[in-house]
């Protein structure tokens, strides 16, 4: 299941109690102060695992908190330090605050970290606070508390193109054939419920990253059809791959009403390079290919690419013209 939003409860550990002790040695009936220092406590820390690949995980644990410090002792000795409570996330997790929603972090590399809450700082013993006027404190510190915090994790994939188009136009068939990606596809409408990552093999070991979203339609930008759970996914993607159905009526009122939704939703979004291609060639006479790339549509000028899954013809120009751009 893909799951791309949760809200936990995290906490880091309370610092350990300063320890009032004093010396106890034999032939010295009146030894000095002798408290250790209490152990700060555990941080919660984020870590991105690049195999995982959706938080799900959260749905089932809600509360994450990181252990106390320990106390300190006798003898000079100092509690030890709680250890701290990692938590693995997918690439490209945002982390944000729940009251203020402020981005705390963007954890978009294999391996980054991130301490959300520090632990609680340990308390001194009695030992510190030996004076000259005052040889026996009989006082320590206690520990800080930890810090605590709600706070959203928001699961933005990062791919290098992203794929748009409305439900049918075949997006879900071309990742399956240009990648080991192996979404659901039906002749019908909302066949892709959440998105897909497809890893495209290019020339010489080289990779292009591609993910397909759920189809959009009129209305999107304002939760209409699956649109605005899913257009946050490609936010990320340096290309869009706008894909009409070659069959379709009226081209340009296609295109208008996906760039329309685009811009609505996200001013990211509206100003990213597109590339526009006609899918589903296989369904029209290959000598009219050439009359389809020629077409004028109002608001694009860029080259528009002409390809079949089914056949695979007009692929590779495709995949050409991505790498190209993406070099751009």
């Amino acid at each position: 299941m893909f799951i791309d939003y949760a809200k936990i409860l995290v906490k880091s550990g309370d610092g350990g109690d300063g320890a009032v002790a004093f010396r106890r040695e034999k032939y010295v009936p009146k030894g000095g102060p002798a408290g250790g220092n209490g152990g700060n406590g555990g941080n919660v820390v984020f870590i991105v695992d690049r195999n995982l690949s959706t938080l799900l995980d959260f749905q089932y644990k809600r509360q994450y908190i990181a252990p106390r410090g320990k106390n300190g002792g006798s003898s000079l000795m100092d509690g030890k330090t709680g250890p701290d409570i990692v938590i693995k996330v997918p690439i490209g997790t945002l982390i944000k605050d729940e009251a203020s929603e402020e981005v705390l972090c963007d954890l978009d590399e294999d391996g980054k970290e991130f301490i959300v809450c520090k632990g609680g700082k340990g308390g001194k013993g009695n030992s510190n606070f030996a004076t000259p006027t005052n040889r026996t404190p009989r006082y320590a510190e206690p520990g800080k508390p930890g810090q605590e915090r709600a706070i959203i994790l928001e699961l933005k994939l990062i791919a290098d193109v992203g794929l748009v188009g409305f439900p049918n136009a075949g997006k879900s068939t071309l990742i399956s054939v240009i990648s080991e990606a192996k979404p659901k596809i039906a002749d019908y409408p909302f066949t892709t419920l959440e998105p897909n990552l497809g890893i495209v093999r290019y020339k010489n070991y080289k990779t292009i990253t591609v993910a397909d979203i759920p189809g959009i339609i009129e209305g999107a930008h304002l939760g209409k059809g699956l649109g605005l759970k899913f257009l946050k996914h490609i936010e990320r993607t340096k290309i869009l791959l706008i894909m009409i159905d070659i069959t379709s009526e009226d081209y340009a009122n296609e295109y208008k009403t996906l760039i329309g939704e685009l811009n609505n939703y996200s001013k990211i979004l509206g100003k990213k390079k597109k590339i526009l291609a006609l899918s589903k060639a296989d369904l029209i006479d290959p000598s009219e290919i050439k009359k389809f790339q020629k077409k004028k549509i109002a608001g694009y000028t860029g080259k528009i690419l002409v390809f079949s899954s089914a056949t695979k013809s007009g692929l590779q120009e495709l995949l050409d013209e991505l790498w190209h751009q993406l070099q751009d």
